[in-house]
Formats: structure tokens, C-alpha cells, sequence
């Protein structure tokens, strides 16, 4: 362990490791390359950019022009160009990490060689915990979708356990890879619906949910002045929805040569946070605070039910995902070490139908006690994604660029600055978490919320 201090920081001195798991306690954590439930898959023939692309692009983007409605054009692009950033940045030291060290294969592997089996399983379970918030905010996308195409034709509550019904059901499938196009369909459906929106809010002369004769006020900002607890909200709504980075780390292995694995996370987040910035600026710019979350619902009916009629199959494959790989993570756990891992007994299926429809079910309550996608969202960036993708890269850099505290200058300064970032993840985590239960709070007092398990419209369709 002394040797890891010595490591060199420059990328190019460094040498790059493509371990295989070497036993069940390491394969456990390779998760993402793992197709039936233990075997890993064999390398991919499309570009990794692509593969980075298709994970990271998902319903976050369907949030961020609410999050500039409390921001302001000005802050809110700054946040997203700021935090894209730092994501990318957090997801360079994770590559470097996992290539310096073999036998690290993903976020729970790194977290055990900084800190041990207490902080490796801490950061399992914040794993888990985020993948059922997004199954969550999946589900209630879905339910969405569903009452705008039908005019609110049944009870919310009905329309969103058919979700978790489609979802589980989905998310049950046992070589997930093998349908791996669903992804390239999730990822399509998802960026076209959102376009179209861009598009049509654009040729209206006033927001759809406006009032539609009369003075109106846009609500449209440079610069907002949110309270405390509305701009953390936007803050992590925009922070979350680049911040799934840990997710590329299966994608090393994968890779002919893991030297590479910057230019592509590079090309990928380049393409994120650009379509990021650009949809949410548009529709933000036309419809101001009168912006619908989703914002899918921004254009009108007839668009809103276009889009969620393009888009819902890019919400049901997100939802899966997330759902299909928090199950895997937890049913590679149990069976560890026990012939069920592979083999097709009882226990195997018991275990795994009851783990894809038991999170699934976790994840449909808090869809009905939380109605409100973005808050949704940011409470997964607070709770889960602050301390993973923020902190924990922070103590990653530091593990391994120990001699740099009594460095130059510069190594020096780059030293604290790493060390920022805990705090600053813990920063994030607390005060985003008390500004999403406030606004829930108040949403519940002010009957933007109803009661959970609400039949009300949630899609303004009716």
C-alpha cells in the first residue's frame, strides 16, 4: 500500500491496468459488466463516448429549465456549465484511480481501498438508495406521460402502478445486455421528445400555461435571487443530472485501451452539458416560470402529448436501468459465495423477482409521497450523488497525491483545493436535503401537493 504514494499524477507516466475480478467479492462490485449475474460481458464494438452518452443522458434533462426558473438565465447557465465541469473533472479522478490501482472496478471498490469496509459499504448503500430515487422519478415521469396521452383518464395513482408494474416487469429481464438497443431507443425517444419542445415553444406567442388573454408576466430572469432553500433545490436538480459519472467506470474495462477513456468521457460530457445548456435556455427564455416539470408539458397539449408520446419509452428504459442494476447490485451480494449466484433454482429466481419488485415498490411509495419530479431529483443529487460523486473523488486524489501536501506551490494549492471538496459534497448534501424537504413542506401547505397517493392530474391535462 506504501508504493500507491509514489504514484506518478501525470497520466502519461502512469501504467494502466485491465484486471478481470479475480474472485466473487471483487465481482460483485463489476455490476455494470456483468450479464448473468457473475459473468462478465464481452467488449462492446460501439465507441465508449457512445456507451458514456446513453447512460448519462437520461431524465435529468427534463428538469433543468425549472431549475433556471429559480436561478435565473445567468446563474442557472453558470450552474450547469460549473457543475458539467466539475462532474467531468470528479469522473477524471475516478478513471485515474480505478487505472492505478488493480483490482478496482467501481465506486464501492474505490471507496474500500481509501476507507475500508465501513465506507465501502456506505457508499453500497448510497448507490442503492440513488438508483431507487431515479426508479422513482421514472415511475412518476411515466405516470405523467400516462395522463397526458389519456386526459387524466384514470385515477394517478392507478396510471403509476402501472409504471411499476411495466418497470419491474422490464427490469426483471436476466441478460439485460441482450437487449442493449432498448438503450439507443431510451436514449432517441428521450432527446427528441425534448427537442420537440424546444422547438414548439418557440412558435407560441405565450406559454401554454399562461394565461391566454391579457397582460401576463413571463417570468423570465438574468439574474433570480432565490430563498436559501429554492436555490440549493435548483442547485442539485442541476448538479444531479450530470452526476452519474461512477457509471462509466465498468466501461474501462471494456475499453482495447484504457489510455482512452479521457477523450472519451471528454466527447461525451462535451455533447451532455451542451444540450443541456441549450434545451433549458431556449424553453426557459419562452416560458419562464411558466415552465412545466417535466418540461415536456411546457408547449401546449397537443405538443405535450407528442412528446411524452415520443419520449415515454426514453422514461419506462431510464427507470429500468436504474432499477435493474440498484437489484443486481443487492442479488450479487446475497448469493455471493452460494451456487444460486449462476444457476437457475428457486432461491436464484425468489431472490431476484423479489428484489426487482421490492425496490421497485420503494421506489413507487416515495413517487406518490413526492409528486414533484424535480424535487425528486434533487433529493437524489443531496442524499446521494453529493457525497459519491463530489466528496469521495476529493479523497480519491488525495490518497494518491499524499507527498503533494508538502509539495511546491502549486502542488500545494491543488492539494487543499482536493481536500475542498468534502466538505464542499457534505455542503451540498445537507443543505440540499433541508431545501427539498422545506419546499415539500411548503408544497404540501400550499396545495401545490395534495395528499400522497393523490387521483389528482399531475400532467395539467385535464
Amino acid at each position: 500500500m506504501s508504493g500507491l504514494n509514489t504514484i506518478s499524477p501525470d497520466p502519461e507516466k502512469r501504467g494502466y491496468h485491465d484486471v478481470r475480478p479475480s474472485s466473487k467479492d471483487d465481482a460483485e462490485y463489476a455490476v455494470g459488466k456483468m450479464d448473468d449475474f457473475g459473468t462478465t460481458k464481452s467488449s462492446s464494438k460501439e465507441p465508449p463516448s457512445i456507451i458514456m452518452l446513453k447512460v448519462i443522458f437520461a431524465t435529468g434533462v427534463l428538469s433543468i429549465p425549472v431549475a433556471m426558473s429559480s436561478l435565473g438565465a445567468v446563474g442557472g447557465a453558470l450552474s450547469v456549465i460549473a457543475w458539467g465541469a466539475l462532474n467531468t473533472y470528479t469522473a477524471v479522478i475516478q478513471g485515474d484511480f480505478r487505472n492505478n490501482h488493480p483490482g478496482v472496478h467501481s465506486i464501492a471498490d474505490m471507496a474500500r481501498e481509501v476507507g475500508g469496509v465501513v465506507v465501502k459499504e456506505v457508499t453500497g448503500a448510497l448507490f442503492i438508495v440513488a438508483y431507487v430515487l431515479c426508479t422513482g422519478s421514472g415511475i412518476l415521469g411515466v405516470s405523467i406521460g400516462l395522463n397526458a396521452l389519456s386526459h387524466h383518464a384514470a385515477c394517478t395513482v392507478w396510471w403509476s402502478f402501472l409504471a411499476y408494474v411495466v418497470v419491474a416487469a422490464c427490469a426483471s429481464v436476466r441478460k439485460f445486455h441482450q437487449i442493449g438497443w432498448l438503450t439507443w431507443a431510451g436514449f432517441i425517444s428521450i432527446f427528441i421528445a425534448v427537442f420537440i419542445v424546444v422547438v414548439a415553444v418557440t412558435l407560441r406567442d405565450r406559454p401554454a400555461s399562461a394565461p391566454q388573454t391579457g397582460d401576463f408576466e413571463l417570468g423570465y430572469y438574468a439574474i433570480a435571487y432565490p430563498t436559501f432553500a429554492s436555490g440549493m433545490v435548483a442547485s442539485c436538480t442541476i448538479f444531479v443530472s450530470s452526476a452519474g459519472t461512477s457509471a462509466f467506470l465498468p466501461v474501462i474495462s471494456e475499453m482495447r485501451n484504457p489510455r482512452d477513456y479521457r477523450k472519451s468521457l471528454f466527447v461525451c460530457m462535451g455533447i451532455v452539458n451542451a444540450a443541456y445548456l441549450s434545451f433549458s435556455l431556449v424553453v426557459y427564455r419562452w416560458c419562464g416560470s411558466w415552465v412545466a416539470s417535466p418540461s415536456l408539458g411546457s408547449a401546449g397539449q397537443t405538443v405535450k402529448m407528442v412528446a411524452y408520446g415520443v419520449g415515454l419509452i426514453g422514461l419506462v428504459v431510464s427507470a429500468c436501468l436504474y432499477l435493474h442494476v440498484a437489484a443486481k447490485y443487492c442479488f450479487v451480494r446475497l448469493l455471493r459465495n452460494t451456487h444460486h449466484l449462476q444457476e437457475n433454482t428457486l432461491v436464484h429466481w425468489a431472490t431476484w423477482l423479489g428484489l426487482t419488485f421490492g425496490l421497485a415498490s420503494i421506489s413507487f411509495i416515495l413517487a406518490e409521497a413526492i409528486p414533484v419530479f424535480n424535487y425528486l431529483l434533487a433529493l437524489t443529487g443531496s442524499i446521494c450523488f453529493a457525497p459519491i460523486a463530489i466528496s469521495l473523488p476529493g479523497w480519491l486524489w488525495i490518497h494518491d497525491h499524499k507527498p503533494w501536501m508538502k509539495g511546491s506551490a502549486f502542488q500545494q494549492v491543488a492539494y487543499w483545493l482536493h481536500v475542498a471538496l468534502i466538505p464542499l459534497g457534505m455542503f451540498i448534501c445537507v443543505g440540499g436535503t433541508y431545501g427539498v424537504v422545506e419546499l415539500i413542506i411548503q408544497a404540501y401547505a400550499t396545495g401545490l401537493i395534495g395528499t400522497a397517493f393523490s387521483c389528482a392530474d399531475n400532467s395539467n391535462s385535464s
